[in-house]
């Protein structure tokens, strides 16, 4: 059964911690800047004790694993958020007290990247509802036309409905500007079908970064056949979105989500855009055509869900509706 958190909401506490990746030198001046705007905003912000970021991670899994269960499992804090993504959030997934979740009310988890390694098992195995968004360091920039911020979507049922921004951006690096709340412009973009003439479609969403899907799959903690067993009667739409690296690669660990059976209830995918390289002979388009072509459903290419920002977020577990026409392109999301 899904389980959606309680609709986030001004006075609300909203923990910071680092799943994977912590802050460190000229980063922390940047972070601080997002925690100051979050309780400018009228939020209680705590921040954890795992956020160093001298090494590959903010600390011994273990710990990380204690501090964000806590936050999860502490009923005072409604909201949790990670600085931004990392490289080895898999290596605390078995050491969360996953008892202890389950026994807890859900709390909101938010973030992408590598924390998508956290949001897909808390998903599949507990039924909580998660938001693949805006990590901490994204969360000040403005939100495009037609999008909407990860705080607008937690804060209440919906539907919360989404277009096509047309908008492709670039962050700002921090020494550029560490207090930047506008995205760097990038140039146009729109969203693409293939495999259907038009698109309008309902299902449960799921999914994450590619480079950190594939680890999972097939594991406890990546079970999506399972989860589409569950929900076959609204089925699924899966989204995925490719982070850095090559197409080749990417083509594989796509395969190999769809061998794990990720696909297997999914009605239509998502992908994201990505500035992930091609291979020479093998671009990222044909890498997911090469992967999931054979699937023969409606495949939208070119959402704003990755690692090209601005980002549109996405609920895993609300029943969303996508719609792709001549003159729509929308995503309707149902937090129930």
């Amino acid at each position: 059964m899904l389980k959606f958190p309680a609709p986030l909401r001004p006075g609300d506490r909203i923990g910071v911690t680092s799943p994977s990746a912590g802050v460190h030198g000229g980063e922390a001046d940047r972070i601080d800047f997002c925690v100051t705007w979050l309780r400018e905003a009228g939020f209680d912000v705590v921040v954890g004790n795992q956020m160093d970021g001298t090494g590959i991670t903010a600390g011994p899994a273990a710990d990380r694993a204690a501090e964000l269960t806590a936050m999860l499992c502490d009923p005072a804090i409604r909201c949790v958020i990670p600085p931004w993504g990392g490289e080895t959030a898999i290596d605390l997934l078995d050491l969360l007290d996953w008892d202890a979740l389950a026994a807890a009310e859900p709390t909101w988890l938010v973030g992408f990247s590598d924390l998508s390694t956290i949001l897909v098992p808390l998903t599949t195995r507990l039924g909580w509802a998660t938001v693949h968004g805006d990590n901490l360091a994204d969360t000040p920039y403005e939100v495009p036309e037609g999008l909407l911020s990860w705080l607008d979507v937690a804060a209440g049922v919906g539907p919360h409905v989404q277009h096509d921004s047309g908008v492709i951006a670039d962050w700002w690096r921090f020494e550029e500007d560490v207090r930047a709340t506008s995205w760097k412009p990038g140039g146009e973009g729109h969203w693409t079908l293939h495999g259907a003439e038009s698109l309008h479609l309902t299902g449960r969403l799921i999914g994450g970064c590619v480079e950190t899907m594939c680890n999972i799959a097939g594991t406890p903690y990546g079970d999506v056949a399972a989860f589409g067993r569950e929900h076959a009667s609204d089925g699924l739409i899966v989204y995925v979105e490719a982070a850095g690296d090559e197409a080749a690669t990417i083509c594989r660990n796509l395969h190999g989500l769809r061998l794990a059976g990720w696909f297997d209830h999914a009605r239509a995918v998502l992908v994201g855009r990505t500035h992930a390289p091609d291979h020479p002979q093998l671009t990222q388009r044909e890498a997911v055509l090469d992967a999931l072509g054979r699937l023969g459903i409606p495949i939208v290419f070119d959402v704003e869900i990755g690692h090209v920002p601005p980002h549109l977020p996405l609920v895993n577990g609300a029943l969303a509706t996508v719609t792709v026409g001549a003159d729509s392109r929308e995503i309707r999301q149902l937090l129930r």
